[in-house]
């Protein structure tokens, strides 16, 4: 069964719909080009930290069971990690992602929660809503109608459009030509990887095919794998005269520039992308990449999940979070178990959470050291006599 017969019960065709107007007239017509980009080795290079290190997170809700959907099973296909990976790699790609809220029909509590894989959508209004229609590629069914209020809509760049961010023509163009580089040196290897002159033959007014015939032959005898000498011989009637080709290719600190374009454009870099970066850098790029885009989901998810009032109940919240903990080096964690856990700073279970270790069954509970104690008030110190 396919993400698509999950919905069959959905409306999927609005009879009457129009475009929907956004404010400023800007047009409720997308296209998702961004499917190419993931081709791009240095694309996938630089979305693949910011999807591992999302996917580090978890999701914390008022509601048990819904915090234990998010974290285990948001779908039939997805584990809460693969869930956060395919949502961050889809706004990373194409600047916005949609995700689809399946309600129970009885409880309209969510069951599911589906990243959706358009190609491109468009904006309608029927009756007064706000409804997308979403087209698809290599589908049995190549559209499917969503009501706005079933949708969490993530955006990056969000500039011109009320409903999606901007696309990434900006970085088209340099990707274009770094293509063209390597293109480039690649010829370059193949256009010097033989040898290459003009065979001249003193002999006067020969044929074409006559020509054409000691060429060939020259090249059968000489220009193959099993002259492995590398040596050619020509009688009195045949002159050669080889041609050095020295294609110019860009050199390594103009690539390097070429590859720190795109590296900015994500924000990343080869510390991040080799796995080669200090914990102050990590934390650096949790705050910068990470922490963002979870603040982002979270607001998102939580008024999506929650509409109207419903928003105002207390126990109705999500938040995403991920240990910071977890990107210290080994020393940071055993110094923040000395100095905060043994002080009653952090539970033992969130200081092994943060370490990836499993809880321990009374680690909730907070510890103190013996030799710790309260601070006594102002003016009974000093009462003991000297």
């Amino acid at each position: 069964m396919g993400l698509f017969d999950l919905f069959k019960s959905k409306k999927t065709q609005l009879p009457t719909s129009q475009r929907w107007e956004e404010v400023g007239g800007y047009s409720a017509i997308f296209s998702s080009f961004g499917t190419d980009l993931y081709r791009s080795e240095l694309v996938r290079s630089c979305i693949r930290p910011l999807a591992d290190f999302t996917a580090k997170a978890s999701a914390r809700c008022g509601d048990p069971e819904l915090e234990k959907l998010l974290n285990y099973r948001p779908n039939i296909y997805m584990s809460g990690h693969d869930f956060l990976q395919k949502v961050r790699i889809y706004l990373e790609l194409t600047n916005t992602c949609m995700i689809l809220i399946d309600r129970d029909p009885k409880t309209g509590k969510p069951s599911a929660f589906y990243p959706i894989p358009f190609q491109r959508f468009q904006a309608v209004e029927y009756q007064g809503r706000l409804f997308i229609t979403f087209a698809f590629r290599n589908a049995s069914q190549p559209q499917r109608t969503f009501a706005w209020e079933d949708l969490i809509a993530l955006r990056k760049d969000y500039n011109r459009s009320d409903i999606v961010g901007d696309e990434n023509w900006a970085v088209l163009d340099q990707l274009d030509l770094i293509q063209t580089t390597n293109e480039g040196i690649e010829n370059a290897i193949k256009s010097t990887a033989n040898l290459r002159g003009i065979l001249k033959s003193t002999k006067a007014m020969l044929t074409p095919e006559a020509i054409k015939a000691q060429k060939d032959a020259f090249v059968k005898d000489y220009l193959n794998l099993e002259n492995e000498g590398g040596v050619a011989s020509l009688d009195a009637t045949q002159e050669f005269t080889p041609i050095t080709m020295s294609p110019k290719v860009l050199d390594q600190a103009q690539l390097q520039e070429f590859r720190e374009n795109i590296y900015r454009y994500f924000g990343v870099n080869d510390e991040i992308i080799m796995g080669k970066a200090t914990p102050d850098q990590i934390g650096s790029f949790y705050e910068l990449r990470v922490e963002p885009f979870l603040v982002q989901l979270s607001t998102e998810m939580t008024r999506k999940v929650y509409p109207g009032k419903q928003l105002s109940y207390p126990n109705n919240w999500i938040v995403y979070e991920a240990n910071k903990l977890q990107f210290a080096s080994l020393d940071r964690k055993i110094a923040l178990f000395k100095d905060v856990v043994l002080y009653g700073g952090m539970t033992i279970n969130e200081w092994r959470a943060g370490s990836n270790m499993a809880p321990l069954p009374d680690g909730d509970t907070p510890i103190m050291r013996l030799d710790a104690a309260k601070v006594e008030e102002e003016g009974n110190e000093g009462d003991e006599s000297v």
